[in-house]
């Protein structure tokens, strides 16, 4: 059986090594590659090949899901196995569509992740038993979608930001961008959601389970 050779992006040295332990008790997959930042990534899949990616959803320097449609430009075969603490059903859905080949909760059991790994390079999806009930359910209702599937990544992520309490100079730092602009994904998320406030906007959000 060929060698499935993997890279790590996650900016927490702790579970990097936690992964790498795992990983290096199987026999046919090999780490070679590691990075902690979104551009760090970006630059070593420029260079190098690997068959599949682990990425972590919420890097420091920028947004995974922005990170994931630069490398599925850059290297459209690699398989990405998007990996997070978030609210598992919205944010795997998203990920799905901007083109990873997976998504795993970072809780997840040892022996699910290297199933995950194996699964996604052979070319095939690999999502949870609940996410694939929830995809099911997009599909059959899309009447019934909530109202913040028509936001955008940026927008959504900003709503997921100001619920967990951040305030809009935090979020301008988190995502790279600056007040003015968070306060326009903030203005447009509002609007969208049809609602007024930061406290409507986070009330929203907890009944959504879009925050922990």
């Amino acid at each position: 059986m060929p060698m499935i050779r993997v890279m790590i992006a996650d900016d927490h040295a702790i579970v990097r090594q936690g992964l790498k332990q795992i990983l290096s008790e199987t026999d046919d997959i090999n780490v070679t590659g590691e990075a902690e930042t979104g551009f760090q990534a970006i630059k070593i899949v420029r260079q190098h090949d690997f068959d599949v990616m682990l990425l972590d959803i919420s890097l420091p320097d920028r947004n995974g899901i922005e990170i994931l449609k630069q490398i599925k430009k850059d290297k459209p075969n690699l398989a990405v196995l998007m990996l997070s603490m978030h609210n598992e059903h919205e944010f795997a859905i998203r990920a799905l569509k901007a083109g990873a080949a997976g998504y795993l909760n970072k809780q997840s059991a040892p022996a699910q992740l290297v199933v995950a790994i194996r699964q996604v390079a052979t070319g095939n999806k690999y999502v949870s038993p609940a996410v694939a009930q929830e995809l099911a359910n997009t599909v059959n209702s899309d009447a019934d979608q909530p109202l913040h599937n028509t936001l955008s990544d940026r927008e959504f992520q900003t709503l997921c930001l100001i619920a967990a309490g951040k305030t809009l100079s935090d979020i301008s730092v988190e995502m790279f961008l600056s007040p003015k602009t968070v306060s326009v994904y903030r203005a447009r998320l509002l609007e969208k959601l049809k609602l007024t406030n930061n406290s409507e906007l986070i009330r929203y959000a907890i009944k959504n389970k879009l925050v922990d």
